[in-house]
């Protein structure tokens, strides 16, 4: 994009937006009242959304099946967390796995 002023205008845009966004949350929060059950849906949601985003970034790489060491990986990682393993040492286990398969020629 060679447009330098419809570029920082986007981005102005963007950051105007995003400003908005994150101060209307604390402001608007004592004025309105959600339900329990708006609630729990809401969380119930977000464990679906990034579950979505763990399976479709482990087992997908551009447009094919990702084979078998990122998903090895990330099921060492979702282990270790689930055992509420030291965060450092969910990543590093989770990358050593999938780095271990791919050198012993796993794809």
């Amino acid at each position: 994009m060679t447009n330098t002023p419809l570029l920082l205008v986007g981005i102005g845009v963007l950051a105007v937006g995003t400003f908005s966004l994150r101060f209307a949350g604390p402001a608007l929060r004592s004025r309105f009242e959600i339900p329990e059950k708006a609630q729990q849906l809401l969380a119930a949601a977000a464990i679906v959304l990034l579950t979505a985003l763990v399976a479709t970034a482990a087992l997908t790489q551009g447009h094919g099946p990702a084979g078998i060491a990122r998903p090895a990986g990330v099921l060492v990682g979702g282990v270790l967390a689930w055992r509420k393993a030291p965060f450092v040492l969910v990543v590093v286990a989770a990358a050593a796995t999938a780095a271990g398969l791919r050198l012993l020629g796993v794809p």
